[in-house]
């Protein structure tokens, strides 16, 4: 009996062993990600995927697929839930505000060419007819409702109060408002379809080259640069292969080139060194 169970033992660590090897082979040899799901709003960063950005991780062998947004919410839900990879539609300020308040761990990986907010003509066309109680369309989520405000304080429409964090302002904020402004608050999407039924209306660039505004009509354009986009990831993805190839993408001479004749006028990333023209 006891050489039997000796027998039964030894065997029984044998196969555990085996099946301890054969496990670790599998780890090492596991295949490495071969789908890329990349979720954008609709417009130009849609276009970067399909024109640039796909080819260039399509020769890398991966499979890539868009899936486009027409709003600022879902996009981080879908990564955060996994149905994305990656996604492209935000500024840091609006991404940081967004995962904190919804708890989620996701960090940016690259900047990309973002097209600048500006203000539009909607029935008034010109700055100088500005009159008392024009109405000016404004995105409704804080943070860029915040970046809007800031540049009506430019134009020298409103005055904002000392001391706040520029990057959360609201309306709540504004301690001056000399022509007795009165700002409507709208989807960002739903901003170039506003231009009919107010004076002015603030809408962000990226909605503008979506809805064929060009640039060249804006009667007032933002010139910080502290709102530039990004891609973005989940950060427990920010190492892996996948996440740093998409960045290289990004940042390849092909797509410099591709951008640079695509979307004149643009914000470019702060590393792209004689590109920027503000």
């Amino acid at each position: 009996m006891q050489r039997r169970s000796f027998f039964t033992f030894s065997a029984f660590a044998l196969l555990a062993a085996s099946s301890a090897f054969s496990a670790t082979a599998a780890d090492a040899t596991a295949p490495v990600k071969q789908e890329i799901v990349i979720g954008t709003t609709v417009g130009d960063f849609a276009d970067m995927v399909t024109d640039s950005i796909k080819p260039q991780l399509e020769a890398k062998g991966y499979t890539v697929k868009l899936v486009e947004f027409t709003d600022y919410v879902s996009p981080n839900i879908a990564l955060a839930d996994g149905s994305l990879d990656v996604n492209c539609f935000q500024h840091r300020p609006y991404l940081e505000s967004f995962a904190k308040d919804r708890g989620l761990s996701l960090t940016p990986i690259t900047q990309v060419p973002t097209g600048p907010m500006g203000l539009y003509s909607g029935k008034i066309k010109t700055l100088s007819a500005l009159k008392e109680g024009s109405t000016v369309a404004l995105p409704n989520d804080p943070s860029n409702q915040a970046r809007a405000l800031l540049m009506l304080q430019d134009m020298g429409w409103l005055t904002l109060k000392e001391g706040i964090n520029p990057l959360k302002a609201s309306e709540f904020d504004v301690v001056k408002n000399p022509h007795d402004i009165k700002l409507v608050l709208l989807e960002a999407a739903q901003l170039p379809r506003s231009r009919e039924d107010v004076d002015f209306t603030v809408i962000n660039g990226n909605y503008a080259a979506s809805s064929g505004i060009p640039f060249s009509e804006g009667l007032f354009l933002e010139r910080s640069y502290d709102f530039i986009n990004w891609v973005v990831v989940k950060r427990g993805d920010a190492d892996t292969p996948f996440a740093k190839d998409v960045a290289a993408a990004y940042n390849s001479p092909a797509f410099k080139a591709y951008a640079a004749k695509r979307f004149a006028g643009y914000k470019y990333p702060e590393g792209w060194q004689g590109q920027n023209k503000g």
